[in-house]
């Protein structure tokens, strides 16, 4: 998608670094073929190497995709402290050979955590330029909302996805609107089924991940690489006037959400900076829902903090 133009447009040629550990040189190289034998006009250059410092040299884009999966029987305890290790590494090979104004989105989960890491670890890397993607979420509470009115994915806009990218996150269709043969209406209108707004909307889009990797016996791979595309088009070409989206940004606290943890917020972007949309009115399920993910968030950098500690 990146070498199609899919990320930065149809006019911005890119050279793609590709990094990845010592097993997987092998594999690696076959992609970095692949990327070749494709003829894409925009590539202009791929480097595939396991040198983080190579990997790192002069980008102007990092997309982390690379984290530790948990696995049967590991404590919550045992991933983060793997995944802290990794993204305090990563943090400072990117602050010594990234491009001054590299712009970072981090997928690996747990997501918005290993983006906090990050940003603690690489200083003079500006905060606004550390985000996590929780596009994915918001792209499948879209899929939902236009399956259920039956109408093109494109003519719902304005989802939120609230906090962290986990099954606490909150979809918030309070301020959606979709585009019917009777005009535009707000989509509670348009379902005018509260219940299952409420409920099993929610859940659907919470659960989603584990879905799919119950279904492919691996996790959202077409998905998750088209959101990072979204995200990254997004914050470097701008939304659509009149629409947000959702990332996972260092909250300023905003909507009373606690600074200091990174959580996803409905933002618009311009001229490559993104900006949280302000003045929203929350309701009293919605204003439940988004603390209770903050609270995880908070949970989540306690125990990252104390791996830290240990380390």
């Amino acid at each position: 998608m990146i070498a199609r133009g899919v990320m930065l447009g149809p006019d911005q040629p890119v050279i793609i670094h590709m990094l990845d550990i010592e097993p997987a040189a092998e594999a690696l190289n076959g992609v970095k073929m692949e990327l070749i034998d494709a003829a894409f006009p925009l590539l202009k250059d791929v480097v595939a190497t396991t040198d983080v410092v190579e990997a790192c040299q002069g980008v102007n884009i990092a997309v982390m995709v690379g984290g530790f999966p948990r696995k049967e029987g590991m404590k919550r305890k045992d991933v983060m402290s793997k995944n802290v290790s990794i993204y305090k590494a990563q943090a400072s090979a990117l602050e010594q050979h990234a491009a001054p104004d590299c712009k970072v989105l981090v997928v690996a989960n747990p997501a918005n955590t290993n983006a906090l890491i990050l940003k603690e670890f690489a200083p003079s890397i500006p905060e606004k330029n550390i985000t996590c993607l929780t596009r994915l979420d918001h792209n499948r509470a879209l899929g939902q909302i236009s399956e259920k009115l039956n109408v093109h994915v494109s003519d719902v806009w304005n989802v939120i996805i609230w906090g962290n990218h986990s099954s606490t996150q909150y979809p918030d269709i309070n301020h959606a609107t979709v585009k019917t043969t009777n005009g535009e209406k707000s989509v509670r209108d348009a379902i005018a089924n509260d219940n299952w707004l409420n409920t099993e909307f929610i859940t659907t889009v919470q659960q989603r991940g584990a879905t799919i990797i119950k279904a492919r016996k691996l996790s959202s791979a077409l998905s998750a690489a088209s959101a990072a595309c979204d995200h990254i088009r997004d914050w470097v070409l701008g939304t659509p006037k009149g629409t947000w989206v959702s990332m996972g940004v260092y909250s300023d606290g905003s909507y009373g959400i606690q600074p200091g943890i990174m959580y996803s917020f409905p933002v618009t972007c311009e001229k490559g900076q993104w900006s949280i949309v302000n003045g929203l009115k929350i309701d009293e399920l919605s204003r439940e829902k988004m603390d209770a993910t903050a609270k995880e968030l908070m949970d989540e950098k306690t125990l990252a903090y104390s791996c830290l500690i240990d380390d």
